[in-house]
This record gives structure tokens, C-alpha cells and sequence, in this order.
């Protein structure tokens, strides 16, 4: 069993850092370094960072190893240093980055061999480890909403999602029943604090969009709304809207997610439609709730790991999919597309479960909880399976554009509707 558990580790490890060099590598030294938008760090700062986290928690916390770099520890600390002033801090060079992650990886691995992985919280089931792949995932969406923001020639390349498979009516919506269900996890391995702990929510009747907003809606309501503003990287001619993708402008699809929303644009174009966001304990429930067990799933489609034919994960498109792409994704209520394509904005603040305990360190959530924060959830096609579950949250400032982002809606039962 632990072999098993070493073996998946290590492969998770290999294949998250495939993905950081094809990320870093695209680019010249020059472009490495150079910081693309405020909002960003340096494409060499991520990939530093990585290491340097990789290095605190599994080379000296879990293996108790000497430090291999403890010098540089404050220059990627990302709460001491805002990403607008990391260019002027003196940063290991793309080459010396490169070496510091390759040396810390070989000692990573190293007490991966060497540790057991029980006995102590941090390192059963390998969730330090499990931790760290996450950890290097989510910089690696970030250094993809990098790219995204970059100018210059297209370095990225994929090929282009699948076409729709069931056709979903911009109009189409389910009704979820009113009723409890397990929002959270207490037995998922790898899954983080502020997922933690699973605890039963009540729920009333609801309806929620089929599946997320559509570029052709929401160009339907720049149309309808003077002044309201496009998403990030939309541009319009005499002809229609186009969009800007890693380097390449073309038409909008009108049948895909719209992305690069804002919670406040998500919201505003909500009462547009006369709907709202739906809360996060409604999102949760209609991706999760299974009504023939009453129980909650891993996942909309089961407790499968995801697969191609589930949803549009882990870079393997530059783009979301149009909507009815993958039917076999699909809740069983019949909601698409929950898992991939955009993170979708919720109305909720960003807050602790009921029990909720600080693990392994305060910093990664607690630190963030309270009303200046929403919840986003579900992945985008820049997020990684190993970082993507029913349970998992995400949350950002509601003004950001520039991450994956975009919405579904729902709506109160009218008067006498479910009578």
C-alpha cells in the first residue's frame, strides 16, 4: 500500500513539473523575467516559489533535512512582498531558478523513499505531498493567466475543445429540492482546510442555470446595457465581439462560458437577467447532491477521478468548451459543466466551515476569510485535476478579471411555481 501511495506521489510530482517547465520553457529569459501586468509576478518569481515551498515542507519540515537555499527564503514569501514589487527584489536568474527547483525536487524525492507516511498528520496518506503538487498546480494556472495577459506572438499551443454533444438552451435551468445535504469533506486525502469539515446544510428550493453563462448571453446584455463593461481581453468592430486567447484573436464563440468576469460584472449581469448568483452552498449542492442516495458525491458524475470525457481540465485546452461538450460530466439533476471550463463566481463571502481547524499553517485560508473575498468554484481549463474536486474552494477580490472566471445563475422559485 504505501509503495502504491509512493509510486502515485511521485508521479504527481513528475507530471506537475512536465507542466511548470512547458509554462517556463515557452518563453525567453527575457520574457521570464519581466513582469507581464501588476497583477502578476514574474513567470521566474512562480517558479522559484515553487521550489522554495517544496524545499520548507517536504525537504525540511517532513524530512528534517538541512536547508538548501535558507537565504532566499523572504524573497518568496508571498505575503511579504506584493506582486507589483517582486521585479525590484533581487531574484535567482532563470538558470539558477531552474537548478535551486531540479536540486530541491532530487531531495524531495529522496524523502519521499525514505519517510513513513503515518504517524503523523502531515504525512499521512502523503499530504504534505499531496499538498505540494496542489501547491505547484494552482502557480501553474497562475503562470497561465500570465501568458494570457502577455503581448507578443502566441507561445502556447493545444488543440481546440470538443464541440457540443447535447444541445443546453441559454434559458435551460433545473430545479434542486429544498433539503439537506453533506457540504465539505472529512475523508477526501489530499483535500485542504478550508474544505474541511464535511457538516450537513439546509438548503431551500432553488433553481440554477444548466449550465454557465454564454458568451453569446453575455454579449447580448453588453448589447441591451450601455456602458456596461466587456470581459478582460473582448474587443468589438462593426462586425461583433472578439476575443484575445494567449496571443490569438478571432470571433467569440457563442456557445462557450464567457471568462474573464469579474463577481461584480457576474452580479450586475445576474439582475439584468432578473436571477442572481447562486449561493456557494447551492452551487455545492447541485454539483454534489445525488437525490436517488441522499448522499454527496466527489464529483457531479460519481466518485471517479476526472477524465477527458468528464471535463475540461489541466491545460489540455487553451479555452472553456462550448456548452453540452461533456454530457457524461453532467450531475445527476442534469447541471453541466460544473467541473472545468471557468471558475464560476458564487455570491458568498469567503468563510470557515463550522469545526473548521488551521491545517498544516493559518496562512493559506484563515488568513483570508471575511466579506473582502468571494468564493469561486469548480476549475477552469487551466486547473488541474489534482487541484480540483466537488469540495474545493477558491476565492479572490471581486474585482479580478484577469484569473479564469466565469458564472452561472440561479433564482427563488416564483409564487405557486412548485405547488
Amino acid at each position: 500500500m504505501a509503495d502504491d501511495l509512493r509510486e502515485r506521489v511521485a508521479t504527481e510530482l513528475e507530471r506537475t513539473r512536465c507542466r511548470s517547465a512547458v509554462l517556463t520553457d515557452a518563453v525567453d529569459d527575457d520574457d521570464l523575467v519581466r513582469q507581464h501586468s501588476p497583477l502578476m509576478s514574474p513567470l521566474v518569481w512562480d517558479l522559484a516559489h515553487i521550489g522554495n515551498q517544496e524545499e520548507l515542507w517536504l525537504v525540511r519540515d517532513v524530512g528534517g533535512r538541512d536547508p538548501v537555499r535558507q537565504d532566499i527564503d523572504h524573497l518568496y514569501d508571498a505575503f511579504r512582498h506584493a506582486r507589483r514589487d517582486r521585479p525590484a527584489l533581487p531574484l535567482l536568474g532563470p538558470a539558477e531558478a531552474r537548478a535551486y527547483v531540479a536540486t530541491v525536487r532530487d531531495k524531495a524525492l529522496d524523502v519521499l523513499d525514505r519517510v513513513r507516511l503515518e504517524g503523523r498528520r502531515l504525512t499521512t496518506d502523503a499530504f504534505a505531498f499531496g499538498m505540494i503538487v496542489q501547491h505547484e498546480q494552482q502557480h501553474d494556472e497562475t503562470m497561465l493567466a500570465t501568458h494570457q495577459l502577455r503581448v507578443g506572438p502566441a507561445v502556447l499551443s493545444a488543440p481546440p475543445p470538443p464541440a457540443p454533444v447535447v444541445p443546453i438552451p441559454a434559458s435551460a435551468e433545473v430545479h434542486v429540492p429544498a433539503g439537506s445535504f453533506a457540504m465539505g469533506t472529512s475523508t477526501e486525502a489530499w483535500a485542504l482546510d478550508n474544505e474541511r469539515p464535511s457538516h450537513d446544510v439546509h438548503v431551500g428550493d432553488y433553481f440554477i442555470d444548466a449550465a454557465p453563462v454564454t458568451n453569446g448571453a453575455y454579449a447580448a446584455y453588453l448589447d441591451s446595457v450601455p456602458g456596461a463593461e466587456p470581459p478582460l481581453h473582448w474587443t468589438r468592430d462593426s462586425s461583433g465581439w472578439f476575443a484575445t486567447s494567449f496571443g490569438h484573436t478571432a470571433p467569440i464563440v457563442p456557445d462557450a462560458p464567457v471568462v474573464h468576469v469579474s463577481w461584480h460584472e457576474a452580479t450586475a449581469y445576474a439582475a439584468w437577467a432578473g436571477r442572481r448568483l447562486p449561493t456557494e452552498a447551492e452551487w455545492e449542492k447541485a454539483a454534489r447532491w445525488d437525490p436517488a442516495t441522499g448522499r454527496s458525491r466527489r464529483y457531479p458524475w460519481g466518485d471517479e477521478d476526472p477524465d477527458p470525457s468528464r471535463a475540461n481540465l489541466g491545460q489540455r485546452h487553451l479555452g472553456p468548451a462550448p456548452v453540452g461538450a461533456y454530457p457524461a460530466g453532467a450531475s445527476p439533476l442534469g447541471v453541466h459543466q460544473l467541473i472545468g471550463d471557468v471558475w464560476e463566481w458564487v455570491s458568498s463571502d469567503f468563510a470557515a466551515y463550522p469545526g473548521f481547524t488551521a491545517f498544516p499553517y493559518r496562512e493559506y485560508s484563515e488568513v483570508f476569510f471575511g466579506p473582502e473575498y468571494k468564493v469561486l468554484r469548480g476549475g477552469s481549463f487551466g486547473t488541474d485535476a489534482a487541484a480540483c474536486r466537488g469540495t474545493f474552494r477558491n476565492w479572490d477580490y471581486p474585482i479580478r478579471r484577469q484569473i479564469f472566471s466565469g458564472f452561472r445563475t440561479a433564482r427563488d422559485p416564483r409564487p405557486g411555481e412548485l405547488a
